[in-house]
């Protein structure tokens, strides 16, 4: 049975009631541990081993690993060449110049709206950054996981977009672009992580044995977590917008609205904001 879209104002409380669901779970957690330190003297020892066994299992297994390269409010930045900007690299100055506007988008890899704009845009954004006339910054989260079905492609994807931008990151903008080339349905299992890492090689990957290592261990995936949750509850640094749905898009802190919803999915629109931003 195919599930309706949600609307943008739908996904956005959804996924603030998903944020705050996290932050129960976790804190439901933390009671359990303290309440197993409560048992009698008979099953304190056991209770103390189990503990301890849970610490060890459970802190391997959710070990926050930073990527060096998210680095622009824990989004990875493109510029000239479609090259990425790194603690190491900075791509040269285009046809732009230095100060060119910084187009900034939120997405998560399941969402079909994110689609809706992202696939119409892709050319001009391609154009635009590989000259060096903008710069584009993503910031992927994730928050469509679960909701009854088998689906945890929401959190693959953005972890794999996440290895890629670690390990081969001149090559994340056209990874970007084939995981929206080829979305799965809302709420559906998705691709396995043998088509993400054949997703990452069809991009022209550097260090491919890396990245299918950290797709296939979800190296990122308590990094993405954590940013998802932050990023849902928090403002962007900076401003004093909150991302209210994905995808939610702005140029240089300037958020893209339109009266309309067919505007917002529209090049020619978003092209006439950013121009705007540009001269103001």
């Amino acid at each position: 049975m195919t599930r309706e879209k949600l609307t943008r104002s739908e996904q956005r409380e959804e996924a603030r009631a998903k944020a705050k669901a996290m932050r129960e779970q976790h804190k439901k957690g933390e009671k359990r541990k303290r309440a197993a330190l409560q048992f009698g003297v008979g099953g304190a020892l056991i209770a103390v081993i189990a503990l301890v066994a849970f610490a060890l299992i459970s802190g391997a297994n959710k070990e926050t690993v930073e990527p060096k390269n998210m680095s622009f409010n824990s989004g990875i930045k493109i510029g000239t060449n479609l090259e990425a900007f790194t603690p190491d690299y900075t791509p040269a100055p285009g046809e732009g110049g230095v100060n060119v506007p910084n187009i900034q988008v939120y997405i998560d890899y399941q969402c079909p709206f994110c689609r809706d704009f992202e696939l119409p845009n892709q050319s001009q954004f391609e154009s635009w950054v590989s000259k060096g006339v903008a710069t584009l910054e993503i910031h992927p989260i994730s928050f469509l996981d679960g909701r009854g079905t088998p689906n945890e492609y929401s959190s693959r994807a953005a972890n794999a977009a996440v290895c890629v931008a670690e390990y081969s990151p001149n090559s994340f903008f056209k990874f970007n672009s084939l995981l929206f080339e080829n979305q799965p349905e809302e709420g559906v299992a998705g691709p396995e992580n043998d088509e993400l890492v054949q997703r990452a090689k069809d991009a022209g990957v550097a260090n491919s044995g890396e990245i299918e290592s950290c797709i296939k261990e979800k190296r990122f995936g308590t990094w993405v977590s954590e940013t998802t949750t932050k990023t849902l509850n928090e403002n962007i640094p900076g401003t004093q917008y909150r991302v209210e749905g994905t995808p939610f898009v702005m140029v240089n802190n300037q958020p893209f609205k339109t009266e309309n919803n067919a505007d917002f999915y529209s090049p020619a629109r978003f092209a006439q904001f950013l121009q705007s931003v540009a001269v103001n």
